[in-house]
């Protein structure tokens, strides 16, 4: 009878288990967008109940259920169309899910995902459509950004939160990019190493971001290159230069390669120097992987550029002042100006799985820059008033100073640049652990030559009275031969909570530079909460922050007599900045079109910095670290379908900074308490074949001080406000729903074919950037505006593939 009973129970305890696994199924899956990449994120909900689950950053999810004869799941991101599917929910079930988003292929489409970092993801479409006299760029983008300040459109470099555009770091598939060091003006800079035809994905953040990021105290910009899929192609010409591209796969070999011209002289001919310009700006990109394995890949990134630009001066003509006080400054010139920067850049990586959740990787580049600025430049001024009641004329005027001057340089730069990096990631749990550590070796060598004469009436300045002496001066021979150690480790924690999500990042930084034998600790930090059914997400970072010197910052100037001689200052120390960022985003729709608001307040504390001027783009350090400092402010952009499904946005920021050297407080040379930028498009109603962009900046006049000194010195003024709209129109001549392409085999060949009209300055305000300083025999100084460039047209032809 025992036996039986045991029986009994064994059989009744075996049968009994098939109904404790039933009790609850599971359904799980991945969620992807039309590119087959992972979207996280995604809010998963069992329709008409409270279950919800949301995927995590490899687009994952998970949902614990009764069973039933079938569920409706919802899936539904702001940005993408929700997705719904009715699936039998009886056994646990894998359901993998495409999203789709709400907006054309060829326009730029930003924020369409949860922001759980200060790392903004934007993806941006067809460029070659934007308006933009670079013929399109990713940094005319950036610049729009809340916090992004860009006050010369002649150069790709940008202001972040009133810092200098040195402190701002490149990515290009995950290598540290370079510019050429001696460019002091925008008319020489060329080409961005960024090719937008070749780029898939970008990455920005404005302050506080992850310690995978390397020692900069401003921002980050991090690309991604594109691995084509299938053929693709795209060729555009335009007045000022021209770019095309292909990009192919076969098998597991893809390649994307880009070329790219581009030439500024006629938009040069729209500003006061009358002069034979010759802008020549040229590059070559290649972009190729191969995969070894569906685990293994190997890929190489190279790049050549060529950029020249040769000048020849004749004249100029520059009237300024207010209607009351009008000056006429004008020059006759004899001389040249011929500028070339080479650079060289290649790299060469290899990643893969060792396990499903661990992944590693190794990277080697090489950049080389080889750069020549030679000048000889003389100049007769005349600087008269204009005003009737100082006794002058609308033609001749009374002269305020008379002279002339003579510019000469003969400066070159050689700099070797070698790194090898290893990178891992590895996922357990709801953590994703990063790690990486770069050697890097550094060579530059330069030589400095260059000098200016200045005579006022006849007499020599500075006037020492039967000694004749030079303006200014300076002189370098140096050489620096440095190694940089760094690495880093962070993890990303996932955290659910009552239908809250939370996300954790957390890591720190350390490098070494032997040149100053500093070593540094960075620790890092920042949390994201996205409440639940809230359409909203908050953010906070902070952490330490370093601008380790680089060429620039430690190169000190002493007097040698009369001469100024560049010595580099081995007592220098990494600029310090202490990051505090509160921000969130909030969306919403109008009309049934989405809409984004994103806010956010920082303060940063910084210690140690080397005070410096800017002069165009020129940069001048003091080669010490002897000044503190801060910088508050509020950022905010408006993101959204202002025009039904095409995505424009505003952008405002206000700022306050200010720098204490030596007990002398001034705001930071890059200062502006205000900017606005705006990016919208449009299209002719009932068709979108007329296309509209429009680019806006409205942002507050830089300081300004006399060169070759410090303006926490002898005070500074500010430049009048940078206004500036330009405008592009593009007439789609050929698309792919033209029946003519079924007809016509040359028309079938092409994907899209593109007409483009710009204007470039729309309202040909006269925007100054630096300023041209005339000194009379009296040593009375006057500041004469360097306009930049005025209104100009363009016409574009884009032919796609």
């Amino acid at each position: 009878m025992k036996q039986f009973f045991l029986s009994v129970f064994f059989v009744v305890l075996i049968s009994s288990f098939p109904l404790w696994g039933q009790s609850q199924i599971k359904i799980s899956g991945t969620v992807t967008n039309t590119d087959n990449i992972p979207v996280d994120f995604v809010r998963v909900s069992v329709q008409g109940t409270a279950n919800t689950s949301y995927t995590n950053r490899e687009g994952k999810y998970q949902l614990t259920l009764a069973p039933a004869d079938s569920v409706t799941l919802e899936f539904s991101l702001v940005g993408y169309q929700k997705v719904e599917r009715t699936i039998p929910a009886s056994t646990n079930r894998t359901l993998n899910i495409m999203m789709r988003g709400i907006v054309l292929d060829e326009v730029v489409v930003t924020g369409s995902k949860a922001q759980t970092t200060t790392t903004e993801e934007i993806t941006i479409g067809n460029t070659n459509l934007q308006t933009d006299i670079s013929g399109g760029s990713v940094e005319s983008i950036i610049a729009t950004q809340a916090g992004v300040s860009s006050t010369n459109e002649l150069s790709n470099q940008y202001s972040v939160r009133g810092r200098s555009y040195d402190e701002n770091i490149i990515y290009v598939n995950g290598v540290e990019v370079y510019r050429p060091f001696l460019i002091r003006s925008g008319q020489q800079e060329g080409l961005s190493f960024i090719n937008p035809n070749m780029t898939e994905s970008v990455r920005f953040s404005s302050g506080g971001f992850e310690a995978s990021y390397g020692d900069r105290m401003s921002s980050v910009l991090d690309i991604t290159y594109k691995k084509p899929e299938k053929f693709e192609a795209s060729v555009t010409g335009s007045l000022l230069g021209a770019n095309a591209y292909i990009g192919s796969r076969s098998g597991r070999f893809s390649q994307i390669t880009g070329f790219r011209y581009k030439t500024t002289k006629s938009l040069l001919g729209t500003m006061d120097t009358d002069a034979e310009y010759e802008p020549t700006f040229i590059d070559a990109q290649t972009y190729m992987t191969l995969g070894l394995s569906s685990k293994w890949e190997i890929g190489f990134l190279g790049n050549i550029s060529s950029n020249v630009f040769k000048f020849t001066p004749q004249s100029r003509e520059t009237k300024f002042g207010t209607i009351d006080n009008i000056h006429n400054f004008r020059v006759y010139f004899d001389g040249w100006e011929h500028d070339k920067f080479l650079t060289y850049f290649g790299s060469f990586n290899i990643k893969g799985k060792v396990l499903p959740n661990l992944e590693v990787g190794l990277i080697g580049s090489a950049f080389s820059s080889k750069e020549y600025e030679r000048y000889d430049i003389e100049g007769e001024y005349y600087l008269t008033d204009q005003n009737i009641e100082s006794g002058g004329s609308s033609t001749e005027g009374v002269p305020l100073a008379v002279g002339s001057y003579m510019e000469h340089a003969r400066n070159k730069l050689d700099a070797d640049i070698m790194n090898i990096s290893h990178t891992g990631s590895f996922d357990f749990g709801k953590h994703s652990l990063k790690w990486g550590a770069t050697l890097q070796k550094e060579k530059i060598n330069d030589g400095i030559k260059e000098w200016t004469v200045r005579d006022s009436a006849g007499y020599s300045l500075p006037s020492l009275g039967n000694i004749v002496s030079v303006y200014t001066n300076l002189r370098s021979d140096n050489s620096i031969d440095a190694t940089r150690y760094s690495g880093y480790i962070q993890d990303t924690y996932q955290l659910l909570a009552g239908g809250n999500v939370i996300y954790i990042n957390a890591g720190i930084r350390a490098s070494h530079w032997s040149f100053n034998d500093e070593f540094l600790i960075s620790p890092r930090a920042s949390v994201a909460f996205i409440p639940n059914g809230a359409n909203m997400t908050l953010r906070f970072a902070t952490g330490i922050y370093y601008q380790t010197p680089f060429y620039k910052e430690f190169q000190r100037v002493r007097k040698e007599g009369n001469n100024s001689v560049v010595e580099l200052n081995k007592d220098i120390k990494s600029q310090k900045s202490i990051h505090f960022v509160l921000g969130g985003d909030y969306r919403f729709s109008v009309a049934e079109r989405p809409f984004k608001l994103t806010s956010e307040v920082y303060y940063k504390k910084m210690s140690d910095l080397v005070p410096y001027t800017v002069n165009n783009v020129k940069i001048r350090y003091l080669g010490e670290n002897v000044g503190k400092g801060y910088a508050m402010g509020l950022d905010m952009k408006l993101f959204g379908q202002f025009v039904e499904g095409v995505d424009s946005w505003f952008s405002f920021s206000l700022m306050k900074t200010e720098q204490d050297i030596n007990g002398i407080k001034t705001p930071l040379p890059t200062d502006q308490t205000y900017n606005i930028s705006a990016f919208f498009q449009d299209y002719l109603p009932g068709s979108r074949r007329l296309t509209m962009n429009l680019k806006a900046h409205f942002s507050h006049g830089l300081p300004q001080s006399p060169p070759n000194s410090e303006y926490f010195e002898i005070g500074y003024f500010r430049a009048p406000a940078y206004k500036r709209v330009d405008m592009g129109l593009a007439w789609l001549l050929l698309g792919e729903d033209f029946s003519i392409r079924n007809r016509n085999a040359f028309a079938g060949a092409f994907k899209n074919i593109w007409l483009g009209v710009d204007v470039f300055n729309l309202f040909d305000f006269n925007n100054t950037n630096s300023y041209y300083w005339v000194t009379n025999v009296h040593n009375q100084q006057y500041a004469v505006p360097n306009y930049l460039t005025g209104r100009q047209f363009n016409v574009k032809l884009v032919a796609d593939f």
